[in-house]
């Protein structure tokens, strides 16, 4: 076992996951904030989002091949996109879920929009949005093992080789080190929300 490249693979593939779900989560927050308060973006913005969803994520990152290239750039980009729609959904539904006698309460006691969004509308949004954080942290680091298709590296080489040369060992060493990531992903997003929906 060479535990170097072992671990540079890891780091390939974290360094990929978050970069995807850091720009997701950049381009979805607002998008779905947009969607909530406004009746006519919310129809196109949520047709987009919906049809993000089913499209496989292979050919998103086939898609990117013509405009990055391949490597790191491409993969970022597609898995990004990847990680805007449960996160432009979970914005949406959380705010429009804010009960509207809270934020008329809020407009009485003489807050200022910017106030309303900032103490009302968002702590009473966060448990939903932040559920769209977590759906799209594992779609992005069980979509990422593609990105060794495109060059990108990371745990996918492992599969691939594994399969090309008939290696079940590496297959297995590839896939249950995706596993064990988006376990401790999904443990790590959790513990964090329950800490953050305390403070907020």
């Amino acid at each position: 076992m060479n535990w170097p490249d072992f671990w540079q693979h890891v780091a390939t593939y974290l360094e990929l996951a978050a970069a995807a779900l850091a720009g997701g989560i950049v381009a979805g927050i607002p998008l779905g904030i947009l969607a909530s308060h406004l009746n006519f973006a919310r129809s196109p913005i949520l047709l987009a989002a919906n049809l993000g969803r089913v499209i496989p994520s292979l050919a998103v990152l086939t898609f990117m091949l013509p405009l990055f290239g391949v490597g790191l750039a491409p993969a970022v980009a597609a898995l990004g996109l990847l990680a805007i729609p449960p996160i432009v959904i979970n914005a949406d539904l959380g705010f429009r879920a804010v009960p509207a006698t809270a934020v008329d309460a809020a407009r009485g006691l003489g807050m200022t929009n910017a106030q309303i969004f900032r103490q009302v509308e968002w702590p009473l949004a966060f448990p939903i949005l932040f559920t769209g954080v977590r759906t799209a942290a594992i779609e992005v680091i069980a979509s990422a093992v593609l990105a060794a298709f495109i060059g990108a590296g990371g745990l996918g080489e492992y599969i691939t080789e594994g399969l090309q040369a008939n290696i079940p060992r590496l297959l297995f060493l590839g896939a249950g080190t995706i596993a064990a990531i988006a376990l401790a992903a999904e443990f790590g997003f959790g513990f964090a929300q329950r800490r953050l929906e305390v403070k907020t």
